[in-house]
């Protein structure tokens, strides 16, 4: 590793860590640090080429990201985050390559169309970072974690179809042919990734070695990533694929598995973005470079009015797109009604592929509960900072053949500005505009409570099956004259579940510790598969469910501890 890449790093993380010791959010700091220091002549200006700056940070925060990402609720609200994710990136691109083109004929129209897409995709780790540390609704934050989930492959996929047709000339650029490359990409991207998540899966449900499923599991992005982009798929698609078939079937894996994963990711986490942000903040230098090369002020007003256009564009498309999205949520309802009524068969996306038909009240719910206010979408408007993806396709594009020199230092400025100013101009407002709106929800603390009270009500019916049925086997295994040790132990079972105080709980006559080992796993096993159960039928929202799952890992990790600590202390 470089030196000077080692010396980032470090202070990087320093600044970082000031920042989440302070409630600060860290890209934003690190962001301006960097853009402070790279003034100063000992400050190194590190270089990395763009594609190896993706390769390396792309797959783990993508993957990450995902594991994080409740499934069901990004499937929910997949209409708003496909419009976003792939509609707007379009519709950027687009806009800002005829716009850039018209101002600075010399990028050619394939050019600006590249740099369409280079500007197109924002990153959304600076704002669900400020989203979390403000509170903001997650039906908020699943639009914009599941929007930077599929817009880099969209975005990327346009930068691979527009940089040929940059190197190859305009004249031999086909549309149908690059609509073709892109559905390409993106089936194969899920089908790689879901081998690869099918098969990580597999090897944490069989092994119980937590440092080996960590270590597979942090290299397991990059592998799914180059595969795909190997076979011309989208190795975005892949590595997001395989993130929320693992994160889904997480819960049913090994407790260890999840405790040791979550730190491991929140490091890693926080290591590469940290990095990202002071990378991006020291490439002043470079920009200033560029200027210096060229003609300044064209280049300057092409940036300035490219980062306006970034803006304007985002809201002009997102309330038009959402206001298009909850008519056609009402169209499906009127059509539900119309098959109700006898004048057809239910809709397969209504009756959910051959599974029990949703009731009328539950379609409603459905189709309402991602409904996005229009202070949400001020919110999601306003969010598009720009972030690592920008950077790095426009350094790897200043090396196109296609390209003179002039046409490529604009795309470098114009990228370090866009990026720059979004970061801070929405980064820094953005939240005061979420207080200004009001757009924390408390209804959701009190529907989680809500959620929680009636899983416990479940939870103890649930557990009193299981002990009758293990009062059987009990019997069988101990004998008769063990159930009076059975009945006392199941009896403070169900008062701990019914949050009684244990200490007014007479245990006699008590069972060994193996019988009190056996039964409570047992016990945790039940209620770990009932939450999996209501997370699956729709009545547990899938982040009230890890929490839940949190807890019990918690329980569990303590009778294991309290076992390996016996087994030591024996002669």
């Amino acid at each position: 590793m470089d030196a000077s890449i080692f010396f980032v790093i470090v202070c990087a993380v320093a600044v970082a860590a000031v920042a989440r010791w302070k409630g600060w959010p860290a890209p934003l700091l690190v962001t301006v640090v960097a853009l402070v220091a790279s003034f100063l002549p000992f400050v190194p200006n590190p270089s990395m080429d763009g594609h190896v700056l993706l390769n390396i940070v792309l797959p783990p925060l993508l993957y990450s990201a995902a594991l994080d990402v409740s499934f069901i609720s990004f499937t929910r609200a997949m209409p708003q985050i496909r419009r976003l994710g792939i509609g707007l990136v379009v519709v950027t691109t687009v806009v800002v390559g005829l716009v850039a083109w018209w101002l600075f004929p010399a990028l050619t129209l394939p050019g600006a169309l590249l740099l369409g897409a280079i500007v197109a995709p924002p990153d959304a780790v600076s704002a669900a970072a400020i989203g979390r540390r403000l509170g903001l609704p997650r039906r908020v934050m699943t639009v914009l974690s599941g929007e930077s989930l599929i817009n880099d492959a969209t975005s990327l996929t346009l930068y691979r179809v527009l940089a040929a047709a940059v190197v190859a000339g305009a004249a031999t650029f086909d549309g149908w042919a690059a609509i073709g490359q892109f559905l390409l990409a993106v089936v194969v991207g899920v089908i790689v990734g879901v081998l690869f998540g099918v098969g990580m899966h597999q090897l944490r449900m069989r092994s119980q070695d937590t440092v080996i499923n960590g270590t597979v599991g942090l290299l397991a992005p990059f592998g799914a990533y180059a595969i795909a982009e190997q076979l011309n798929g989208s190795g975005v698609i892949a590595v997001v694929a395989m993130g929320l078939f693992v994160g889904f079937n997480a819960p049913r894996t090994s407790y260890t598995t999840r405790q040791q994963e979550a730190p491991l990711w929140l490091s890693a986490d926080f290591l590469l973005e940290a990095f990202v942000f002071a990378y991006i903040g020291l490439q002043l230098p470079r920009v200033v470079a560029d200027l210096n090369d060229g003609d300044v002020w064209p280049v300057i007003g092409l940036s300035v009015v490219v980062l306006l256009v970034v803006l304007v564009v985002r809201p002009l498309f997102v309330y038009p797109a959402n206001a298009w999205g909850q008519w056609w949520a009402k169209m499906r309802l009127r059509r539900w009604e119309a098959m109700k009524q006898g004048h057809g068969r239910v809709p397969v996306d209504v009756s959910r592929r051959g599974r029990k038909p949703l009731t009328e009240q539950q379609l409603r719910t459905r189709l309402v509960e991602t409904k996005l206010s229009w202070r949400d979408n001020a919110v999601i408007s306003w969010a598009g900072m720009r972030g690592v993806v920008t950077l790095a396709t426009a350094l790897a594009a200043s090396d196109l053949a296609g390209l003179d020199d002039e046409a490529a230092h604009a795309i470098v400025v114009v990228a370090f500005v866009v990026t720059v100013g979004t970061l801070l101009l929405q980064g820094l407002t953005l939240p005061w505009l979420i207080k200004l709106l009001g757009v924390v929800d408390d209804s959701e603390a009190l529907e989680d409570a809500k959620q929680i009270t009636a899983v416990r009500e479940r939870s103890r019916d649930a557990g009193k099956a299981y002990l009758r049925d293990m009062r059987r086997k009990w019997a069988d295994k101990h004998g008769e004259g063990q159930l009076a040790v059975f009945d006392a132990f199941a009896q403070r079972l169900v008062r701990v579940e019914a949050d009684a105080e244990t200490s007014q709980i007479d245990l006699r006559p008590r069972p060994t510790y193996e019988q009190f080992l056996e039964m409570s796993k047992g016990w945790l096993a039940v209620r770990r598969q009932l939450l999996l159960e209501e997370r699956d039928a729709g009545t547990l929202s899938e982040e009230v469910m890890h929490e839940l799952i949190t807890a019990i890992d918690a329980e569990e990790l303590a009778l294991d501890t309290r076992a390996a600590t016996r087994s030591q202390s024996r002669p």
